[in-house]
Protein backbone atom coordinates (compact mmCIF):
# COMPACT_ATOMS: atom_id res chain seq x y z
CA UNK A 1 0.00 0.00 0.00
CA UNK A 2 2.79 2.74 0.75
CA UNK A 3 4.70 1.63 -2.27
CA UNK A 4 1.37 2.34 -4.44
CA UNK A 5 1.07 6.15 -2.63
CA UNK A 6 4.81 6.58 -3.54
CA UNK A 7 4.20 5.98 -7.11
CA UNK A 8 1.54 7.27 -7.55
CA UNK A 9 2.75 10.91 -5.29
CA UNK A 10 5.87 10.66 -7.99
CA UNK A 11 3.51 10.16 -10.87
CA UNK A 12 1.23 13.33 -9.32
CA UNK A 13 4.42 15.59 -8.70
CA UNK A 14 5.26 15.03 -12.56
CA UNK A 15 1.88 16.23 -13.64
CA UNK A 16 1.21 19.24 -11.17
CA UNK A 17 4.82 20.53 -11.86
CA UNK A 18 3.77 21.05 -15.65
CA UNK A 19 0.71 22.56 -14.77
CA UNK A 20 -0.17 24.19 -11.15
CA UNK A 21 -0.54 23.44 -7.29
CA UNK A 22 -3.01 20.72 -7.44
CA UNK A 23 -3.66 19.69 -3.81
CA UNK A 24 -4.60 23.26 -3.00
CA UNK A 25 -7.71 24.51 -1.90
CA UNK A 26 -7.72 27.43 -3.96
CA UNK A 27 -6.75 30.88 -4.71
CA UNK A 28 -7.26 32.10 -0.77
CA UNK A 29 -4.27 29.44 -0.38
CA UNK A 30 -2.03 29.61 -3.33
CA UNK A 31 -2.24 32.86 -5.66
CA UNK A 32 -0.11 34.15 -8.43
CA UNK A 33 2.18 36.07 -6.47
CA UNK A 34 2.65 33.91 -3.95
CA UNK A 35 3.95 31.57 -6.71
CA UNK A 36 6.04 33.69 -8.16
CA UNK A 37 7.45 35.25 -4.85
CA UNK A 38 7.75 31.17 -4.18
CA UNK A 39 9.59 30.46 -7.59
CA UNK A 40 12.38 33.33 -7.06
CA UNK A 41 12.92 32.00 -3.52
CA UNK A 42 13.73 28.47 -5.04
CA UNK A 43 16.04 30.59 -7.62
CA UNK A 44 17.87 32.01 -5.18
CA UNK A 45 18.25 28.55 -3.28
CA UNK A 46 19.57 26.57 -6.22
CA UNK A 47 21.80 29.91 -7.26
CA UNK A 48 23.52 29.93 -4.11
CA UNK A 49 23.74 26.08 -3.40
CA UNK A 50 27.80 24.99 -3.19
CA UNK A 51 28.97 22.70 -5.55
CA UNK A 52 29.10 19.94 -2.33
CA UNK A 53 25.36 20.18 -1.86
CA UNK A 54 25.44 22.67 1.40
CA UNK A 55 24.77 26.70 1.94
CA UNK A 56 28.26 28.02 2.86
CA UNK A 57 27.60 25.91 6.40
CA UNK A 58 29.07 22.75 7.77
CA UNK A 59 25.02 22.74 9.74
CA UNK A 60 23.33 19.01 8.12
CA UNK A 61 20.31 20.86 9.66
CA UNK A 62 20.27 23.51 7.54
CA UNK A 63 21.47 21.96 4.93
CA UNK A 64 18.20 19.40 5.47
CA UNK A 65 16.33 22.82 5.86
CA UNK A 66 17.54 23.42 2.13
CA UNK A 67 16.22 20.13 0.93
CA UNK A 68 12.74 20.45 2.49
CA UNK A 69 12.21 23.84 0.56
CA UNK A 70 12.58 21.94 -2.66
CA UNK A 71 10.62 18.85 -1.31
CA UNK A 72 7.96 20.91 -0.48
CA UNK A 73 7.24 22.61 -3.44
CA UNK A 74 6.94 18.91 -5.29
CA UNK A 75 10.70 18.97 -6.46
CA UNK A 76 11.93 15.20 -6.36
CA UNK A 77 15.85 14.26 -6.28
CA UNK A 78 17.01 13.65 -9.71
CA UNK A 79 14.26 14.86 -11.72
CA UNK A 80 13.27 18.34 -12.73
CA UNK A 81 14.65 21.37 -13.10
CA UNK A 82 15.77 21.05 -9.16
CA UNK A 83 16.51 17.36 -9.17
CA UNK A 84 20.35 17.56 -8.90
CA UNK A 85 19.78 20.28 -6.24
CA UNK A 86 17.99 18.29 -4.38
CA UNK A 87 19.84 15.47 -4.79
CA UNK A 88 23.01 17.00 -4.04
CA UNK A 89 21.43 18.40 -0.58
CA UNK A 90 20.44 14.88 0.28
CA UNK A 91 23.74 13.65 -0.50
CA UNK A 92 25.51 16.37 1.81
CA UNK A 93 23.93 14.79 4.71
CA UNK A 94 24.26 10.85 4.26
CA UNK A 95 27.50 11.53 2.89
CA UNK A 96 28.57 13.37 6.78
CA UNK A 97 26.32 10.74 8.65
CA UNK A 98 28.29 9.45 11.55
CA UNK A 99 28.96 5.73 12.01
CA UNK A 100 26.56 6.21 15.02
CA UNK A 101 23.51 7.59 13.40
CA UNK A 102 24.31 11.43 14.01
CA UNK A 103 23.91 13.71 11.68
CA UNK A 104 25.89 16.35 13.05
CA UNK A 105 29.68 17.48 11.96
CA UNK A 106 29.60 21.31 13.18
CA UNK A 107 29.69 22.03 17.10
CA UNK A 108 28.76 18.98 19.58
CA UNK A 109 26.55 21.37 21.41
CA UNK A 110 24.23 21.54 18.18
CA UNK A 111 24.21 18.24 17.81
CA UNK A 112 20.48 16.89 18.75
CA UNK A 113 19.01 19.99 17.25
CA UNK A 114 20.61 19.35 13.69
CA UNK A 115 19.73 15.82 14.00
CA UNK A 116 16.33 16.02 14.63
CA UNK A 117 15.84 18.23 11.50
CA UNK A 118 18.52 16.37 9.57
CA UNK A 119 16.16 13.23 10.37
CA UNK A 120 13.43 14.56 9.44
CA UNK A 121 14.27 16.36 6.14
CA UNK A 122 15.92 12.44 5.24
CA UNK A 123 12.75 11.00 6.71
CA UNK A 124 10.16 13.31 4.10
CA UNK A 125 12.56 12.72 1.28
CA UNK A 126 12.61 8.97 1.85
CA UNK A 127 8.93 8.75 2.33
CA UNK A 128 8.28 10.52 -1.10
CA UNK A 129 11.13 8.46 -3.24
CA UNK A 130 11.81 5.09 -1.61
CA UNK A 131 15.32 5.78 -1.72
CA UNK A 132 16.65 2.58 0.15
CA UNK A 133 20.13 4.61 0.45
CA UNK A 134 18.20 7.37 2.78
CA UNK A 135 16.43 4.06 4.23
CA UNK A 136 19.78 2.84 5.97
CA UNK A 137 20.97 6.12 6.83
CA UNK A 138 17.59 6.89 8.36
CA UNK A 139 17.48 3.71 10.36
CA UNK A 140 20.55 4.86 12.65
CA UNK A 141 19.63 8.30 12.81
CA UNK A 142 16.05 7.12 14.52
CA UNK A 143 17.92 4.54 16.76
CA UNK A 144 20.18 7.64 17.62
CA UNK A 145 17.26 9.72 18.90
CA UNK A 146 15.43 6.44 20.56
CA UNK A 147 18.78 5.87 22.64
CA UNK A 148 19.67 9.70 23.61
CA UNK A 149 15.73 10.17 24.58
CA UNK A 150 16.24 11.52 28.56
CA UNK A 151 14.51 9.97 31.40
CA UNK A 152 11.70 12.71 31.62
CA UNK A 153 11.13 11.77 27.75
CA UNK A 154 13.09 14.74 26.48
CA UNK A 155 16.39 15.28 24.80
CA UNK A 156 19.72 17.12 25.43
CA UNK A 157 21.36 19.13 23.09
CA UNK A 158 24.43 16.74 22.95
CA UNK A 159 24.02 12.94 21.37
CA UNK A 160 23.84 11.56 25.42
CA UNK A 161 21.02 10.03 27.50
CA UNK A 162 20.39 12.20 30.20
CA UNK A 163 18.36 12.61 33.37
CA UNK A 164 16.38 15.73 32.21
CA UNK A 165 15.80 16.65 28.76
CA UNK A 166 17.04 20.58 28.15
CA UNK A 167 14.10 22.18 26.57
CA UNK A 168 11.13 22.04 24.36
CA UNK A 169 12.81 22.92 21.49
CA UNK A 170 14.93 19.41 21.20
CA UNK A 171 11.76 17.46 21.90
CA UNK A 172 9.59 19.05 19.23
CA UNK A 173 12.47 18.90 16.75
CA UNK A 174 13.04 15.06 17.32
CA UNK A 175 9.31 14.33 17.81
CA UNK A 176 8.82 15.68 13.94
CA UNK A 177 11.63 13.13 13.17
CA UNK A 178 9.84 10.48 14.55
CA UNK A 179 6.51 11.77 13.33
CA UNK A 180 7.72 11.59 9.66
CA UNK A 181 9.28 8.12 9.67
CA UNK A 182 6.30 6.83 11.38
CA UNK A 183 4.65 8.69 7.93
CA UNK A 184 7.66 7.43 5.96
CA UNK A 185 6.77 2.96 6.66
CA UNK A 186 9.58 3.37 9.44
CA UNK A 187 9.11 1.42 12.41
CA UNK A 188 9.65 3.55 15.89
CA UNK A 189 8.56 2.97 19.19
CA UNK A 190 5.18 3.69 20.57
CA UNK A 191 6.73 4.23 24.31
CA UNK A 192 9.47 6.89 22.43
CA UNK A 193 6.52 9.11 21.30
CA UNK A 194 4.60 8.56 24.17
CA UNK A 195 7.23 9.54 26.58
CA UNK A 196 8.37 12.53 23.93
CA UNK A 197 4.24 13.69 24.06
CA UNK A 198 4.45 13.74 27.62
CA UNK A 199 7.80 15.60 28.22
CA UNK A 200 5.75 18.53 25.77
CA UNK A 201 3.03 18.79 27.74
CA UNK A 202 5.51 19.24 31.32
CA UNK A 203 6.42 22.39 29.43
CA UNK A 204 2.90 23.79 29.70
CA UNK A 205 2.98 27.24 31.83
CA UNK A 206 -0.30 29.05 33.21
CA UNK A 207 0.28 32.38 34.31
CA UNK A 208 0.36 31.62 38.18
CA UNK A 209 2.75 28.25 37.39
CA UNK A 210 0.50 25.36 37.13
CA UNK A 211 1.47 22.61 34.14
CA UNK A 212 -2.14 21.08 34.25
CA UNK A 213 -0.81 17.54 34.63
CA UNK A 214 -2.00 17.28 38.52
CA UNK A 215 -4.52 19.81 38.24
CA UNK A 216 -6.09 20.46 34.82
CA UNK A 217 -9.22 21.61 35.63
CA UNK A 218 -7.78 24.69 37.21
CA UNK A 219 -4.63 25.01 34.77
CA UNK A 220 -7.83 25.21 31.96
CA UNK A 221 -9.39 28.14 33.76
CA UNK A 222 -5.90 30.62 32.93
CA UNK A 223 -4.24 31.96 29.98
CA UNK A 224 -0.94 29.82 29.70
CA UNK A 225 1.39 28.27 26.40
CA UNK A 226 3.90 26.44 25.90
CA UNK A 227 7.37 27.51 26.82
CA UNK A 228 11.07 26.79 26.01
CA UNK A 229 12.27 25.55 29.78
CA UNK A 230 9.12 26.17 31.95
CA UNK A 231 10.21 29.42 32.09
CA UNK A 232 8.47 32.50 30.33
CA UNK A 233 6.29 31.50 26.91
CA UNK A 234 7.56 32.96 23.55
CA UNK A 235 5.91 32.17 20.13
CA UNK A 236 7.89 29.82 18.47
CA UNK A 237 7.28 27.54 21.95
CA UNK A 238 3.84 28.09 21.57
CA UNK A 239 3.78 27.15 18.06
CA UNK A 240 6.17 24.13 18.47
CA UNK A 241 4.04 22.36 21.38
CA UNK A 242 0.99 22.94 19.03
CA UNK A 243 3.18 21.19 16.23
CA UNK A 244 4.43 18.22 18.12
CA UNK A 245 0.72 17.59 19.89
CA UNK A 246 -0.73 17.92 16.86
CA UNK A 247 0.87 15.46 14.84
CA UNK A 248 0.70 12.53 16.90
CA UNK A 249 -3.06 13.23 17.38
CA UNK A 250 -3.75 14.39 20.47
CA UNK A 251 -6.34 16.72 18.77
CA UNK A 252 -8.62 16.76 22.16
CA UNK A 253 -5.28 18.58 24.47
CA UNK A 254 -6.70 21.82 25.90
CA UNK A 255 -3.57 23.30 25.94
CA UNK A 256 -3.58 23.12 21.84
CA UNK A 257 -6.32 25.85 22.05
CA UNK A 258 -4.67 27.78 24.43
CA UNK A 259 -1.62 28.30 22.38
CA UNK A 260 -3.53 29.05 19.11
CA UNK A 261 -4.94 32.18 20.84
CA UNK A 262 -1.61 33.19 21.35
CA UNK A 263 -0.35 32.34 17.99
CA UNK A 264 -3.26 34.36 16.08
CA UNK A 265 -3.40 37.55 18.58
CA UNK A 266 0.42 37.43 17.93
CA UNK A 267 -0.15 37.57 14.23
CA UNK A 268 -3.09 40.02 14.36
CA UNK A 269 -1.07 42.18 15.80
CA UNK A 270 2.19 42.08 13.77
CA UNK A 271 3.61 45.02 12.27
CA UNK A 272 3.30 45.03 8.02
CA UNK A 273 6.41 43.79 5.81
CA UNK A 274 8.73 46.79 5.43
CA UNK A 275 8.65 47.13 1.66
CA UNK A 276 10.86 44.12 -0.33
CA UNK A 277 13.40 44.60 2.83
CA UNK A 278 13.99 40.83 3.10
CA UNK A 279 11.69 40.62 6.90
CA UNK A 280 9.64 37.56 7.23
CA UNK A 281 6.50 37.22 9.59
CA UNK A 282 6.55 36.58 13.41
CA UNK A 283 10.08 37.92 13.90
CA UNK A 284 12.33 35.35 12.50
CA UNK A 285 12.38 32.33 10.30
CA UNK A 286 12.66 29.40 13.48
CA UNK A 287 9.40 31.17 14.69
CA UNK A 288 7.50 31.38 11.49
CA UNK A 289 8.43 27.33 10.63
CA UNK A 290 6.84 26.39 13.57
CA UNK A 291 3.87 29.16 13.16
CA UNK A 292 3.06 27.75 9.75
CA UNK A 293 2.87 24.12 10.76
CA UNK A 294 0.66 24.71 13.63
CA UNK A 295 -1.53 26.19 11.71
CA UNK A 296 -1.55 24.01 8.95
CA UNK A 297 -2.51 20.83 11.62
CA UNK A 298 -4.95 22.62 13.54
CA UNK A 299 -7.00 23.70 9.99
CA UNK A 300 -10.13 25.31 9.57
CA UNK A 301 -11.08 28.68 10.75
CA UNK A 302 -7.72 29.22 12.26
CA UNK A 303 -5.66 28.34 8.90
CA UNK A 304 -8.10 30.05 6.74
CA UNK A 305 -7.79 33.06 9.20
CA UNK A 306 -4.18 33.71 9.59
CA UNK A 307 -1.98 31.69 7.00
CA UNK A 308 -2.99 34.05 3.99
CA UNK A 309 -1.30 37.17 6.42
CA UNK A 310 1.67 35.24 6.77
CA UNK A 311 1.73 34.11 3.07
CA UNK A 312 0.87 38.17 2.16
CA UNK A 313 3.17 39.30 4.13
CA UNK A 314 6.11 37.16 2.46
CA UNK A 315 5.06 38.31 -0.80
CA UNK A 316 5.36 41.74 0.22
CA UNK A 317 8.95 41.53 1.69
CA UNK A 318 10.48 39.27 -0.72
CA UNK A 319 13.62 41.13 -1.87
CA UNK A 320 14.26 41.34 -5.42
CA UNK A 321 16.98 42.80 -7.20
CA UNK A 322 17.78 41.83 -10.62
CA UNK A 323 20.93 43.54 -10.72
CA UNK A 324 21.97 41.77 -7.73
CA UNK A 325 21.79 38.25 -8.06
CA UNK A 326 23.00 36.96 -4.33
CA UNK A 327 20.12 39.15 -3.13
CA UNK A 328 17.34 38.71 -6.22
CA UNK A 329 14.82 36.33 -4.32
CA UNK A 330 15.95 35.86 -0.79
CA UNK A 331 14.48 36.47 2.53
CA UNK A 332 16.69 37.35 5.87
CA UNK A 333 16.56 34.35 9.05
CA UNK A 334 16.68 36.92 11.51
CA UNK A 335 19.09 35.16 13.97
CA UNK A 336 21.76 34.25 11.62
CA UNK A 337 23.78 36.64 9.69
CA UNK A 338 25.64 35.52 6.42
CA UNK A 339 24.59 33.35 3.45
CA UNK A 340 23.64 30.73 6.00
CA UNK A 341 21.15 32.82 7.76
CA UNK A 342 19.42 33.88 4.38
CA UNK A 343 19.18 30.80 3.18
CA UNK A 344 17.85 29.53 6.17
CA UNK A 345 14.93 32.57 5.83
CA UNK A 346 14.70 31.91 2.38
CA UNK A 347 14.18 27.87 2.86
CA UNK A 348 11.56 28.57 5.45
CA UNK A 349 9.91 31.12 3.66
CA UNK A 350 9.28 28.80 0.43
CA UNK A 351 8.54 25.62 2.95
CA UNK A 352 5.13 28.30 4.40
CA UNK A 353 4.74 29.54 0.79
CA UNK A 354 4.65 25.43 -0.65
CA UNK A 355 2.61 24.11 2.58
CA UNK A 356 -0.63 24.09 0.85
CA UNK A 357 0.16 21.85 -1.64
CA UNK A 358 0.63 18.99 0.32
CA UNK A 359 3.48 17.70 -0.68
CA UNK A 360 5.25 16.37 1.75
CA UNK A 361 4.22 13.25 3.19
CA UNK A 362 3.67 14.72 6.87
CA UNK A 363 1.37 16.95 5.46
CA UNK A 364 -0.77 14.39 3.47
CA UNK A 365 -4.20 14.63 5.22
CA UNK A 366 -5.81 11.45 6.47
CA UNK A 367 -2.64 9.87 8.22
CA UNK A 368 -2.02 11.44 11.43
CA UNK A 369 -5.36 9.24 12.31
CA UNK A 370 -3.94 6.14 12.21
CA UNK A 371 -0.67 7.15 14.34
CA UNK A 372 -3.06 8.56 16.99
CA UNK A 373 -4.35 5.03 16.84
CA UNK A 374 -1.37 3.09 16.50
CA UNK A 375 -0.28 5.14 19.85
CA UNK A 376 -3.43 3.97 21.67
CA UNK A 377 -3.18 0.18 20.68
CA UNK A 378 0.23 -0.27 22.52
Amino acid sequence: MRQLFRTTLILLLTVSLLTSSVFAEGEWEVTPASERALQKGLEWLARNQGPEGNWNSNNLGLVGMGALAFLSAGYLPGRGRYGNTVQRALNYMTRNAKPSGLLNIANAQHDMYNHGLAAFALGQAYGMTNDKALNKVLDKALKLISNTQAEDGGWDYRARRQGRGHDLSLVVMQAKALRGAMDSGLEVSPEVVGSAIQSVRRYYKTRSGKNGLTNPKAAMLEAGQFTYNGGGGTLAMAAAGVVCLQEFGQYGDWRIGKNLDVIQAAIGKAAKPGSRNGSVPCGDAYTLYYVGQALYQVGGKRWRESYPRLRDYLVASQMLSAGESSQDGLWRGGRVGGVPGDMYGTAVACFVLSMPNRYLPILQEGKIDSISKQLKKK
